[in-house]
């Protein structure tokens, strides 16, 4: 029988288990024993608090995106303008916990297995709305509605591509540089919009 208040404690530890088994794999071919014993638990305690490995590797996503939610949250609150928010939500995808390569290994096994799971599809399908609200909330306060869509579509595809490419190992991009190759984007793209409207600006009478 677990002790009393020791189930949180035993179920982050198999989460975090996972997440360190299935990056050491590459793959979502790791057992439950495997985890058990990354988690220094037994199996049979790895099956009564998650019932199967598939449900552990939802569990193990939704910690992953729960934390990128607060990270998300405690950086934007942080930000006073649209430009520092949209900033905020770049930078947040690209910190240092979230290049730890057993995790950038268990993100491509992730992406892999939502070919195969429609509940992992759906996670990932969350993740990728959340972060295109977050970069378009900002950007429709820096410029009419339709740009601000597709910037935003052009941003996220650039973050999860820089991210992806950390599985390359031949030709891995640093946080630095993935930061500044979005933020060129960003801003390349919100001065074209800026520049076409200036013509129009320009000849509309005095008020």
């Amino acid at each position: 029988m677990p002790k009393v208040g020791m189930e949180p404690v035993r179920r982050k530890a198999l989460v975090d288990a996972t997440l360190r088994a299935v990056g050491d794999h590459g793959s979502l071919t790791v057992t439950m024993s495997e985890i058990a014993r990354h988690a220094g638990v037994s199996p049979a305690l790895a099956h009564h608090y998650f019932g199967s490995k598939e449900q552990l590797v939802i569990e193990t996503i939704r910690s992953l995106l729960r934390q990128l939610r607060a990270d998300a949250v405690a950086a934007l609150k942080a930000a006073t303008t649209p430009r520092d928010r949209l900033s905020a939500v770049i930078r947040v995808n690209f910190q240092a916990h979230q290049y730890a390569p057993e995790t950038v290994a268990a993100w491509l096994a992730f992406y892999s297995e939502a070919q195969r799971s429609e509940e992992v599809r759906r996670l990932l399908v969350v993740y990728a709305r959340r972060l295109n609200s977050n970069l378009l909330s900002s950007l429709k306060q820096l410029c009419a509605a339709d740009a601000a869509s597709d910037i935003a579509d052009g941003a996220a595809a650039m973050i999860d591509g820089l991210y992806l490419r950390q599985g390359l190992k031949s030709a891995p991009v640093s946080i630095e540089s993935s930061i500044a190759l979005t933020e060129g984007y960003v801003q390349a793209q919100l001065a074209a919009v800026a520049g076409s409207r200036a013509p129009d600006a320009a000849k509309r009478p005095p008020p």
